[in-house]
């Protein structure tokens, strides 16, 4: 199929940014969205012309790093999958593919459709962890009894990538799907209840220092997560800074 691409293009983040049109041909159906830009790019350089930046880590919807916004929608107009995992079979001959970096205050452009997520690994850092005994006394987890239906939930909520699509679908640029679940996967977990109102309050308190939005209630971060992650999330998040919070 033959295409027309109109690229973000930003040499850096103090850099004015603007879109760019570009044509592909003879691209496959079966190639996927990564794939078809890798022979843009290989266009670009024959011709002697800076290729589109873009990030891209392990190709099989497990990094989040490939995150692009493909014609108005996170992650383009597939559901459950990433930027990787997308194909050009979703598209027809001669369509015209708008491609942009993810937008967020809290996401700068670093160069074209990379962006500096970063922000995510300070809020991971506030508390997205347990403090573990390691002097050789460690108790075995299989020794401490969950719940089916309680680690079922942990898992789920586990299965964030942190590839930021929430962030990019919400008109709100709100990260409270993505601290929802960091916090859910230990609020559902006995070993992470020693730390819980700790963890709750500082995730949280870094989210809003970085300029993430507050929740906008529409729903749209569940549909475009990669991995469904549920709104669930977010409001068992509330509950945990209500009862940190008294």
């Amino acid at each position: 199929m033959n295409l027309t691409l109109k690229i973000w293009r930003q040499k850096d983040s103090k850099t004015k940014g603007q879109m760019v049109d570009y044509k592909v041909t003879d691209i496959s159906e079966h190639m996927s969205f990564l794939e078809m830009m890798d022979v843009l790019n290989e266009q670009l350089f024959a011709q002697g012309e800076e290729p589109v930046a873009f990030d891209h880590d392990c190709r099989e919807g497990i990094c989040g790093m490939c995150s692009m916004y493909i014609n108005g929608e996170a992650h383009g107009p597939d559901r459950g999958i990433t930027t990787c995992q997308l194909h050009m079979r979703m598209f027809n001959d001669g369509d015209t593919i708008t491609i942009e970096p993810f937008r967020a205050a809290a996401f700068p452009v670093i160069k074209d459709l990379v962006v500096d997520r970063s922000a995510f690994d300070r809020i991971q850092q506030a508390g997205g962890y347990i403090s573990v005994n390691t002097s050789g006394n460690t108790q075995d987890a299989n020794s401490i009894p969950i719940s089916k239906h309680a680690a079922d939930e942990a898992m789920d909520a586990a299965t964030c990538i942190g590839c930021g699509a929430c962030v990019a679908s919400c008109k709100n640029s709100s990260a409270m799907l993505f601290v929802g679940a960091k916090v859910s996967q230990y609020a559902l977990l006995p070993q992470g209840q020693v730390e819980a109102a700790d963890r709750v309050k500082n995730m949280v308190a870094q989210m809003d220092l970085e300029g993430f939005g507050n929740c906008t209630n529409t729903g749209a971060c569940e549909v475009e997560c990669p991995k469904g992650i549920s709104l669930e999330n977010i409001a068992r998040m509330n509950r945990e800074l209500l009862k940190a919070s008294i």
